[in-house]
């Protein structure tokens, strides 16, 4: 048995071919493809207004700095995510402020984020867990009586649910992630969801620079090439080449979601028998799954990580978390996430992964609690025969 890895990209020729045609054009950089694909994942969507970015980092700091994020501003956020969701406050000089999670799917805690709100609060990201949808009902409630900002971190989340509409129809902003393993892949890529037209102009400078006509308007639409600098900018532009992937995954996308959603539904019902595997609340009649997570309680995550190891499974941390980082580290204690994390593995999930994978994933698993029973019978048999 090859290795089989947590994740994977699904790409292959459609995605060369996409390609092919962008190198064809001589025009690599952001153009009339960006724009198509923005136009593509708005039409998925069914609404708001899409920029597309460069990754899913520089969509979740462009929403901060766009709102007005600053230094001494506090952002609420769990502390059971990829560093990534962090880093973009701390990159504004503002502070993050670790919430608790919910035990059964990992999404946001409501009680808890209230409890820290204050005068200093200015935004909240809610992160969608594995593509499970945080509550978002409260929190636009919050929202509207608190006057605080909701910025959606929907990395995991592209094609997934809440209430029957589509995680980007929710917050001030939907930021998503679209690197080589999530849920559709531009290679590296993120875009930004608004439903305001003027911040959404804001936004599209701001990606490149702050200039008010990017390169590709300069070329169609002002031969001259004239330009002006207007706003505090970055270079967080997608291009032509990532859009290309982009377009091609999203021709794929509702095949992926049920290839994922029967791998899922595999795991859940092999595992839930195996009495030290507790399972998350999928709900997966609106769920997209990007990552397969599984708590395995009484101290057996660990020695179950190597054993699956040695038999060419990898698996993952989901994550660790960000108030224990050094970096980020405070006096905060978060007493459900830490003992969460003690228990969260990361098990193989991707659009290539085939049903008889994940049975012999399963089959490691059951070997694994199978050894440890027997050499426990064995113990107290040999504590009985020493009486």
């Amino acid at each position: 048995m090859e290795t089989l890895y947590t994740s994977k990209p699904s790409v292959g020729m459609e995605e060369l071919k996409r390609v092919q045609k962008v190198f064809d054009s001589n025009w690599l950089g952001m153009g009339d493809v960006v724009r198509k694909f923005e136009i593509e994942v708005e039409n998925f969507l069914g609404n708001g207004i899409v920029i597309a970015v460069n990754s899913g980092t520089s969509a979740l700091h462009l929403a901060l700095e766009s709102i007005g994020i600053r230094a001494g501003d506090e952002v609420i956020a769990p502390s059971l995510t990829f560093c990534a969701s962090i880093q973009v406050i701390t990159a504004l000089g503002a502070k993050p402020i670790f919430c608790e999670v919910n035990s059964n799917n990992l999404s946001v805690n409501i009680e808890d984020i209230k409890s820290k709100i204050n005068s200093r609060t200015k935004a909240i990201i809610p992160v969608h867990y594995c593509g499970i949808a945080c509550e978002m009902d409260s929190l636009i409630e919050i929202k509207n009586e608190f006057d605080i900002h909701i910025i959606e971190d929907a990395a995991h989340a592209f094609g997934s649910k809440y209430n029957g509409k589509k995680i980007g129809s929710f917050g001030d902003i939907c930021c998503f992630s679209f690197d080589p393993i999530k849920n559709i892949t531009c290679g590296e890529g993120g875009a930004i969801v608004v439903h305001d037209k003027k911040l959404a102009d804001l936004i599209r400078k701001k990606r490149v620079l702050g200039i008010d006509k990017d390169g590709w308007q300069r070329h169609t639409e002002n031969k001259q090439g004239y330009y002006d600098v207007s706003t505090q900018g970055f270079r967080y532009h997608m291009s032509n080449i990532n859009a290309a992937i982009g377009l091609a995954q999203l021709e794929r996308v509702e095949s992926f979601y049920k290839k994922k959603i029967d791998l899922v539904q595999h795991y859940n019902l092999r595992l839930t028998k195996i009495e030290y595997m507790e399972l998350l609340d999928w709900n997966l009649s609106e769920t997209f799954p990007f990552a397969y997570v599984v708590k395995v309680t009484k101290g057996h995550r660990d020695h179950l990580m190597k054993h699956l190891l040695k038999n060419n499974v990898q698996s993952g941390l989901n994550y660790i978390p960000n108030h224990l980082q050094s970096y980020f580290k405070t006096n905060v204690t978060l007493p459900l996430t830490e003992q969460i994390f003690d228990e969260l593995i990361t098990l193989p999930l991707y659009n290539d992964l085939t049903i008889n994978e994940v049975e012999y994933v399963i089959e490691c698993i059951e070997s694994y609690f199978n050894s440890r029973t027997r050499r426990a019978s064995t113990s107290f048999k040999e504590e009985v025969s020493n009486v």
